[in-house]
């Protein structure tokens, strides 16, 4: 007897990005089976045990891969769902760098091994229904992760930079672990007692950091007092949460912008046999993914207020290094102040700063002068060579 399979309905389950799919059967009249071989025979005993399961999940979004001519193994391609992006094969530029945990302290240790604590952080997509539409931030969540890698697998070590320790397959990234407060919590919780000599080193290894980065052509997207980590004890700043980070040889598209660089769709890779039998032998090692330029159009975000700089509200932005020294000049002038300061945003959007705004700053005034320039009129840039003179015997 053979069977027609006709699909009867199809409604989204309860596990994110998966679809229950029921089928309907309707018996046919017998016909006569042709001739096949013995590997035919078993393909369609599969097949047909395939259509006798009434009820099926199907992945919304299958793993993605292009086969070239010149080989038969299957390429990883960036995906565009963020469930993907750690999913088998990940590419080998994912993996730990050399000696990770070179700079890193352990908290115990044995006569074989030694304890270290770390971060993973992996996607979170979010999904409504709006108007009856299902809306998510998958999108979202995937171009953030993929410009976190390529922050973290382009730049060296430094350590101004939290430490990338490499990816857990089907889960997510591996970071250092970061004990300490925010430079937020640091202003807040030390307002009067913040000595000059600490705010001048606070301005030394963030303006170390940044530059660090800004070298490999890189900027941070997002810097705000929140995504700066100052460690406990040893007092070291922390660049972290890279996820607005954009190179500096695209061209920036407002995120307004309707999408219209959506990668077609590949096929998935040929079947393989099952590894764990003792009689086939194991697939070849998946070629680590081919060299990729910088992307021609990258979307450019708002970052955090009042930092995010005044041509990124407008969609104006064509340095995003040069966007970053707004934002660092907006910390300094919470870090001279010791307070938290904020602008309106449509001001801000026309380059119009408070009356008074940058008066009675005593250590980082002209600098931050300089940094909350308009971009187009000589906004001062970031550079190593600015770093101050740390004299441990500055008062307060």
């Amino acid at each position: 007897m053979s069977r027609h399979v006709n699909l009867k309905r199809i409604t989204l389950t309860s596990k994110k990005n998966w679809w229950m799919v029921e089928l309907n059967e309707e018996e046919e009249q017998p016909s006569n089976p042709p001739i096949s071989t013995v590997d035919e025979t078993q393909g369609n005993d599969s097949q047909h045990a395939h259509h006798r399961t009434p009820k099926q999940l199907h992945r919304q979004t299958p793993r993605t891969y292009e086969t070239t001519s010149h080989s038969s193994n299957p390429i990883f391609q960036p995906p565009t769902n963020p469930a993907s992006i750690f999913s088998f094969p990940t590419p080998t530029s994912y993996s730990a760098p050399p000696n990770p945990t070179q700079s890193l302290a352990p908290v115990a240790a044995g006569s074989a091994s030694e304890l270290f604590k770390c971060v993973v952080k992996k996607p979170n997509v979010v999904q409504l229904e709006i108007n009856g539409e299902m809306q998510s931030n998958a999108r979202d969540v995937t171009t953030q992760f993929l410009a976190e890698l390529r922050v973290y697998t382009t730049v060296a070590r430094h350590r101004n930079i939290c430490a990338f320790l490499g990816a857990l397959e089907n889960v997510g990234m591996v970071l250092e672990y970061l004990e300490g407060r925010t430079l937020f919590d640091v202003i807040r919780a030390e307002r009067d007692t913040l000595t000059r000599a600490q705010k001048v080193d606070y301005h030394n290894q963030l303006l170390d950091g940044l530059t660090h980065l800004h070298s490999y052509g890189l900027s941070h997207g997002d810097l705000s007092l929140l995504n700066i980590q100052v460690t406990h004890g040893s007092d070291t700043i922390k660049l972290f949460d890279f996820g607005r980070s954009v190179s500096a040889d695209s061209t920036y598209a407002s995120p307004d912008e309707p999408y219209d660089d959506e990668p077609p769709a590949s096929p998935p890779p040929p079947a393989h046999p099952r590894l764990n039998s003792r009689f086939v032998q194991k697939m070849p090692a998946i070629p680590p993914p081919p060299a990729v330029g910088p992307r021609k159009v990258e979307r450019i975000y708002p970052g955090t207020r009042p930092f995010s700089a005044p041509e990124i509200l407008r969609g104006e932005c064509e340095d995003a290094r040069l966007a970053d020294a707004y934002s660092f000049g907006m910390i300094l002038v919470c870090l001279d102040r010791c307070d938290l300061v904020d602008v309106k945003p449509w001001d801000q959007r026309k380059d119009k700063l408070p009356p008074g705004f940058l008066d009675g700053l005593e250590i980082f005034g002209d600098r931050c002068l300089g940094y909350l320039k308009r971009c187009d009129q000589g906004r001062r840039r970031l550079l190593r060579e600015d770093m101050m003179d740390l004299d441990v015997n500055m008062g307060p």
